[in-house]
Formats: structure tokens, sequence, C-alpha cells
């Protein structure tokens, strides 16, 4: 039998809905800082319809995200508050999500750049984690870069990509998913998130090559175009689907799950009762 662990569901747009405020660039983070405890709120919702595994918010907290927002000097506090709020039963994930922007490749970081920031983040919320959700990784580069950062710290850590929603046997940089398997040394599992549910099927099939238990949790929304891109988008940037209520995303997860080996960890994410479809701040 296969086992499952069901992941906690999308916490930007879920922030933004309970707050009733206009979205900024900063997303989750600036709402966090306007109300306190409202991360918490969510965390224990998504522990009450069922999740084990519960991901700080701390998806953009980095220091180049901060920049220009006059809350440079609140990047350890604002580290610290997320992943206190995280607390709970169930496994907490640290979330490190890309630097500078997602579904960028083509503006990571150089590797001696990237590395002692990711690590930065990693050493802040070890204290209070139970292992590493490193999310939106677009490239072998940004895998490595992002691994090398926290697998010295000793905690399990899992390595998600985000795949061209049009070819999922492909990444947001164009190379093929199959690549970051011998980029993933070290890596306690590896999953796809922040793309198309339709795209996960083929970045099954390339894990299932490898030995590490894998998963999915996919986007909600309409697939993320290049013109999307172009500046910093915001929440309200993003048209929800409308074909993907509980049920459709339910029967896209049997999918995944059914094409794990016993050994495997499908990773999905709790629907109801909270909005579907995005993680952070993809």
């Amino acid at each position: 039998m296969t086992k499952i662990t069901l992941l906690d569901g999308g916490m930007g747009q879920e922030l933004i809905r309970r707050s009733g405020e206009a979205p900024t660039p900063l997303w989750s983070t600036q709402v966090m800082i306007d109300h306190p405890g409202m991360v918490a709120a969510v965390h224990a919702d998504y522990r009450a319809a069922g999740a084990t595994v519960h991901t700080t918010n701390t998806y953009a907290i980095h220091r180049d995200r901060l920049e220009g927002t006059g809350l440079e000097d609140r990047f350890a506090d604002l580290t610290a508050a997320a992943s206190t709020e995280a607390q709970g039963s169930g496994r907490i994930a640290g979330s490190i999500g890309p630097l500078i922007a997602s579904y960028r490749p083509d503006i990571h970081p150089a590797h001696d750049i990237a590395v002692p920031a990711y690590a930065e983040v990693a050493a802040l919320i070890a204290p209070r984690v139970d292992l590493f959700l490193c999310e939106t990784v677009a490239s072998v580069a940004h895998a490595r870069a992002v691994l090398a950062a926290t697998l010295p710290l000793g905690k399990p850590v899992w390595l998600s990509v985000t795949l061209d929603d049009e070819d999922g046997s492909r990444l947001r940089s164009g190379e093929p998913v199959a690549d970051v398997l011998e980029a993933a040394q070290g890596a306690s599992a590896l999953l796809a998130n922040c793309s198309a549910p339709e795209a996960m099927a083929a970045a099954m099939a390339a894990f299932a090559k490898g030995n590490l238990p894998f998963g999915a949790y996919a986007n909600g929304f309409t697939q993320i175009t290049k013109d999307f891109l172009k500046s910093k988008p915001t929440v309200d940037a993003l048209s929800a689907r409308r074909d993907l209520g509980p049920d459709a995303y339910a029967h896209f997860a049997l999918g995944w799950i059914d094409q794990g080996p016993p050994s495997s960890v499908a990773a999905a994410r709790s629907a109801p009762p909270i909005s579907r479809g995005w993680r952070s701040n993809c």
C-alpha cells in the first residue's frame, strides 16, 4: 500500500481572502505583518482538515525580496514569527522559496551568491522545523544551490520543482525533469509544485525512475505565462480555474498516487474547507 502524506494547502491566497485587503508585492508576508495570528489560524484550519505536514509562511522571506520595502531590518523577526505561528501537531516543514522571484530561472543568482542566501534562511528556521521544503525550484542550478545550503544542517530536505505547464517533463528552465534526479543527491523526497495539475503526471513518471519518495501539489490557477512574469505579480493578477474544484483536484491527486511505488510518499494538499491551489507565494 502506498504511504500517503497530506500536505497543508495554500497560504498566500487564503491570507489575502481572510484579510479582505488588496494584495501587495509582499503577498503573504505583508498580511502577516498587518494581521498577527492570522497565519496561525490558517494552520489550525488545515490541521482540522487533516493535513499532517504544515508549511511555514517563509516562502518569500528573503533579504532580496524585502529590499526597497522598508522592512529590510525585519528579516529575522518575520522569519521567527512565521516559524512560531506554524507550531502545533504534525510535522513542520520550513518553506524556502526562490530568491528574487518565482518561475524565473533566468534571473536566479549564481551559485556562490545563492547558497549563502538560502543558508541564512535555513539556519534561522531550522530550530523550529522538522524538515526543509525547498519550493518552486525552477532549474537544476537552483536545485544544487538550495540543497548545498540546506543539507549541511542535518534535517530532511524535500526538493520541489516547478514545471513547464505545457510540458510536465521539463522544468521552467526547459531542462528535463529527469536531470533533477542526479542533482537531488541527499534529498529525502522529490515533489513538484506551482504548476498546472495536468503537468504533474509527466514529472511523476520521471521521479518514479529514481529511488526517492515523491509527490505533487499543484496550482489552482490558469497557466503561468511569460507575460504574467514580466512584472512583479500579485494574487489579483491570477485567474482561478473554475473547472478545478475539490473533486477534480482529488481526481488528479489519486492519479499521482497511482504512479508511486509502495515506498513512495504521495504528497497532495488538503482542500476543504480552505480555498484551493496556491502555496505561499509561488
